[in-house]
């Protein structure tokens, strides 16, 4: 059968990840499934959508369900957040170990059917293009070498406000939603696509908080108030006193809400530029239709003629868009809601099965709607 259906998965940690897995155990039931040939991820889309072009969704459902916060991202001691960053990305040992090496299983990929693309930042200390591009590093199971569409796929998970990035081969990457979190226009750009299929997650981001800055204020007070002791006390002071306003308390939470920002946002101007492409691909080929009747309707005997000659004119227009046609598309998106199992806290919760296979639930039944809604078997 031909393959013209391309699935997008965006970023989104463990929630994502759950959620995305319910949505492609949905998309595997139905009639689209064998039709995929493209599946676009970024972060925990990345992971997903591996496993799932493998055909290996059940062990990924085991996988997660076995899975727990420290076997993910590991908390360092405090001294080593200035240089190793807050986390131990301890991701890629738990893949090893559970679902076997990454490596080989880039290799099994690049003989499946369905091509698998990538998005990672770029943050080589190096000067880039000013290109829209210039700090995306794309990689696809089809073109990178095994060992390469590997790292690349860690590199995308690994969270930059817990962890170093990675090398990928000469390149230093890290989490690709910086630029791309959710890959819809890499879709829209390849040729034979005729249905889009996507997930989008829409995160609910828990507040830092304060609470360690009055322990780490109570441990200080056992030491003798020499100046040093003082000053760090008043500094801590004041970090208390601009959460309490709703300021960032610190550098670090600084760093995350523009992390949102910049996420939340490349997000958004994804999805408003495939609208206004389709938008505008409409408007254009509306446009087309009544010139071409008019100069039919006003051109007498030459009419037929003349519309003939606007319409070849209208076919080797180059307009600045991604294609030339309308692509349809079944869009998902939605939040973790109240069962939000979070990554990166310094005493994080254990992660309950229960919770895991709401979200799975949660997933399947978002695609199930929309797919019920279009009569898709």
């Amino acid at each position: 059968m031909e393959r013209d259906v391309a699935v997008v998965l965006s970023g989104g940690a463990v929630n994502g990840v759950l959620m995305e897995l319910g949505f492609l155990k949905r998309l595997r039931e139905s009639d689209l499934w064998s039709r995929v040939g493209w599946i676009y991820g970024t972060s925990s889309g990345a992971l997903s959508g591996t496993m799932a072009a493998l055909d290996r969704l059940d062990e990924l459902e085991d996988f997660m369900l076995r899975l727990q916060p420290e076997e993910t991202f590991r908390p360092h001691s405090l001294w080593r957040l200035p240089l190793l960053g807050s986390h131990d990305y301890r991701l890629p040992e738990t893949i090893g170990e559970r679902l076997g090496n990454i490596a080989e299983l880039s290799n099994e990929l690049a003989r499946s059917p369905i091509e698998v693309v990538v998005s990672a930042t770029d943050v080589t200390e190096i000067d880039h293009d000013s290109g829209p591009h210039a700090f995306e590093l794309v990689y696809s199971s089809r073109t990178s070498p095994p060992d390469l569409f590997a790292e690349a796929v860690l590199a995308s998970a690994a969270v930059s406000a817990l962890v170093l990035p990675r090398r990928v081969g000469d390149r230093i990457a890290t989490d690709g939603a910086w630029v791309r979190n959710f890959p819809l226009g890499r879709a829209y750009d390849q040729p034979g696509v005729e249905l889009i299929v996507s997930f989008r997650y829409v995160p609910s981001y828990p507040r830092i908080g304060s609470a360690w800055i009055e322990t780490l204020r109570r441990r200080l007070r056992r030491f003798p108030p020499i100046p040093p002791v003082r000053a760090l006390d008043e500094e801590l002071a004041s970090a208390e006193v601009r959460a309490e306003r709703g300021e960032p308390a610190h550098w670090g939470d600084m760093i995350i809400r523009l992390m949102r920002v910049a996420v939340q946002q490349n997000t958004v101007l994804e999805e408003r530029d495939a609208a206004e492409k389709d938008a505008a691909l409409a408007e254009l080929a509306a446009l087309r239709e009544d010139v071409e009747e008019l100069v039919r309707r006003e051109g007498g005997r030459r009419g037929e003629r003349l519309a003939r000659a606007v319409g070849h004119r209208f076919d080797a227009a180059d307009f600045p868009f991604r294609s030339n046609r309308l692509v349809p598309r079944i869009a998902v998106s939605g939040s973790a809601g109240d069962i939000s199992l979070e990554t990166g806290l310094r005493r994080p919760q254990p992660w309950a099965p229960e919770d895991k296979l709401a979200l799975i639930a949660r997933g399947y039944g978002l695609l199930d709607e929309q797919l019920g809604e279009r009569a898709v078997a």
